[in-house]
C-alpha cells in the first residue's frame, strides 16, 4: 500500500478564517481529519455581518484577515470558513496571499453531487449567501439543479442556544416546507439538502428529524459543507482521514472584537473549549 506524503508537515500551520465564530464548525471538522497540523482561527467579529457590506468591502476585509493569518501567523494553507467571503471574495483572498486557499462552497456542491441520485438538491443558507447565488452556480457546475432558500432566523436561534427548542423546530419546519414546495412546483425531486451556513451543523439533528417528518425517513440526505470542506482540505494536503484517532491538536484563536462572547459561544461550535481568545486590531 502506498502511503500518502502530507503536503503540510507535522506542526505546520493551517489558517481558518470567518467573519464570526460559526466557522469553528469547519475548524472542528478539520481537526478531526488533518492530524499533526497546528490551527490558527481568526474571527473578524468587529466587522460582521459581512452580508450587509458591499462586495468591495467584503473583499478588503477578507484579504486583510487572510494576510494576518499568513504574514503574522505563518499559515501555510488557508480555509475560508465563511460562506459570504467564499461567495464574494475568494479570488481577492487568493490574490492577497501566496498560499493555497479553499472556500466552503465548491466542496459543498461537490459533496452534494456525490450524494444525490436525482440531481436535484436544496441549499439553505443566510440571506447574503443566497442572494449571491454562489451555491446555485456551484451546483450547476456539478450538473445539478439547486433550489436555494434563505433562513435568516436560524443563526440567531443557534447563538441563543436554542438548538433543540420547539421554536427552532417549528422555524425549521416552515423553512424546509417552503423550499420543498418550491422544488416540487419546479418539477424537481430533491434528495439532498446542503447546509450552506457554518451555524447550521449545530441544527443537523433538528433538520434531519424535520425532513423525516415531512418527506419520510431517509428521503432527503443532509450534506454538511463544513465536513465537505474539511474532507477536501485533507485531500489537498495529502492526509487520509484521522477520524477516530486520539490526540488534541494545537489551536489558537483570534478575534477582532467581543473576545468574551467568542470564548463563551465558541466552545459550543468547536465542541471543546476554545481557550483564551486573543484580540487583534485589523483596522477599520
Amino acid at each position: 500500500m502506498i502511503e500518502w506524503e502530507p503536503a503540510v508537515q507535522k506542526g505546520a500551520v493551517v489558517g481558518v478564517f470567518d467573519s464570526g465564530f460559526g466557522g469553528l464548525t469547519v475548524l472542528r471538522s478539520l481537526m478531526q481529519r488533518i492530524p499533526g497540523a497546528s490551527f490558527v482561527f481568526l474571527g473578524d467579529t468587529a466587522r460582521l455581518p459581512y452580508g450587509s457590506k458591499s462586495r468591495r468591502t467584503i473583499a478588503r476585509y477578507a484579504a486583510e484577515s487572510a494576510q494576518f493569518l499568513v504574514q503574522k501567523q505563518q499559515a501555510e494553507y488557508l480555509v475560508i470558513a465563511c460562506n459570504t467571503a467564499s461567495a464574494l471574495a475568494l479570488d481577492a483572498i487568493a490574490d492577497a496571499v501566496d498560499v493555497p486557499v479553499l472556500g466552503v462552497i465548491e466542496p459543498g456542491a461537490a459533496a452534494a453531487a456525490g450524494h444525490t441520485k436525482t440531481g436535484n438538491v436544496l441549499v439553505i443558507a443566510t440571506e447574503a449567501t443566497i442572494q449571491s447565488h454562489a451555491y446555485a452556480a456551484a451546483c450547476r457546475r456539478q450538473g445539478l439543479h439547486g433550489v436555494e432558500k434563505a433562513c435568516p432566523l436560524l443563526v440567531p436561534l443557534v447563538e441563543e442556544g436554542w438548538i433543540d427548542h420547539p421554536v427552532t423546530a417549528e422555524v425549521a419546519r416552515v423553512y424546509l416546507s417552503e423550499v420543498l414546495e418550491e422544488a416540487r412546483q419546479a418539477g424537481q425531486t430533491p434528495d439532498t439538502l446542503v447546509l450552506g451556513c457554518t451555524h447550521y451543523p449545530l441544527l443537523r439533528s433538528v433538520l434531519e428529524r424535520t425532513l423525516a417528518t415531512i418527506c419520510g425517513p431517509g428521503a432527503v440526505e443532509i450534506v454538511d459543507s463544513a465536513e465537505a470542506t474539511a474532507n477536501e482540505a485533507a485531500r489537498q494536503l495529502g492526509f487520509r482521514s484521522s477520524l477516530g484517532r486520539g490526540g488534541t491538536p494545537s489551536i489558537r484563536c483570534f478575534a477582532t472584537d467581543s473576545v468574551e462572547k467568542f470564548e463563551r459561544l465558541g466552545s459550543r461550535f468547536l465542541g471543546i473549549p476554545v481557550g483564551k481568545v486573543d484580540l487583534v486590531d485589523l483596522g477599520g
